[in-house]
């Protein structure tokens, strides 16, 4: 990957405050044109790092490089930043703010009113553009701070819980946006706790517990490391083992098949076809998801942590 390609580079940072070190000597980069998925339990220092690369907060040692380098004024205007916590002026009109927000990212009056206009037909909001943002719904607002923080077209894009509140149409409207802006070269940072959302748009992840990254890289990489070795077959007929097969559970009308060590599923299903009193429908490797290697990694320690995420 070239360097010109990589929007966030973060190399061992550590962040303390006082006595409790928030981040501890985490390393990982972002690239242009990709979504990448941060995750964590709560408390777990996500904040603490996107603040430290954002410049809001320095780290306490470790180097951080955004957009091939230190921040600078100029990087901020390609940077787009959609925080968990809202912050619209509820006085001022959908409209007014974001012609606002836009002009303060750069965009000439001109070009942040069509960018406006644009995006809140996009996002079937037009019609509510006259309307103070304190009068908005909950949904209506989430669109609404999106817009803000992506109208200007940044190359990097931090997004913390874009779906919170998301009926499923307005969910797949901000996912289209999303693989647009990657497909443009956008680098895209996406913080949640929507594993499945995470699962459909992310290619490489990096899941930090307590401070520490314990897994980083590419999502079908990590999710191999810890497929087991089983099957999943629905079938006419009944077994009562299958050489090969360690494990044999009758589920939803077939059977969960926990194959043995050094064992192919493709030997496993041979020996299925084979038999003439069996009829085989569907056979399937079953694959972890993503949830479930969250719960493995970091679920016995979630209830037991004591850090707070940095404010």
């Amino acid at each position: 990957m070239s360097e010109n390609n990589v929007y966030l580079k973060i190399e061992d940072v550590v962040k303390s405050f006082g006595e409790v070190q928030a981040v501890r000597g985490v390393s990982f980069q972002v690239h242009a044109g990709e979504i990448f998925g941060l995750l964590g339990p709560n408390g777990a220092g996500k904040t603490t790092l996107i603040r430290s690369a954002l410049d809001i907060i320095k780290p306490t040692s470790g180097k951080i490089e955004i957009l091939g380098g230190a921040m600078t004024e100029e990087k901020k205007s390609r940077i787009g930043y959609l925080p968990e916590e809202r912050g619209l002026y509820d006085d001022m009109t959908l409209w007014d703010t974001l012609i606002y927000l836009g002009r303060l990212k750069g965009l000439t009056p001109k070009t942040a009113r069509e960018r406006s206009e644009k995006y809140l037909r996009e996002l079937d909001l037009w019609e509510a553009r006259e309307r103070k943002i304190q009068a908005l719904s909950r949904g209506m607002t989430q669109k609404a701070q999106f817009i803000a923080g992506v109208m200007h077209e940044p190359d990097l894009i931090i997004i913390d819980e874009p779906f919170s509140g998301l009926d499923p149409v307005n969910t797949r409207l901000i996912k289209q946006l999303l693989y647009r802006m990657r497909d443009r070269g956008a680098g895209i940072i996406m913080s949640t706790h929507q594993m499945v959302q995470v699962e459909e748009m992310c290619s490489r992840i990096l899941l930090i517990n307590q401070g520490e990254g314990v897994l980083y890289g590419d999502l079908d990489e990590i999710r191999s490391r810890f497929t087991t070795n089983a099957v999943e077959v629905d079938m006419e007929g009944e077994i009562d083992s299958v050489q090969g097969v360690e494990q044999l559970v009758p589920r939803n009308g077939g059977y969960h098949l926990v194959l043995g060590e050094g064992v192919q599923p493709e030997e496993v299903l041979q020996r299925l076809v084979s038999d003439p009193d069996l009829t085989v429908e569907r056979y399937e490797r079953v694959e972890i998801s993503l949830d479930d290697i969250f719960v493995q990694v970091v679920g016995g320690e979630v209830l037991n942590g004591t850090e707070e995420e940095a404010v």
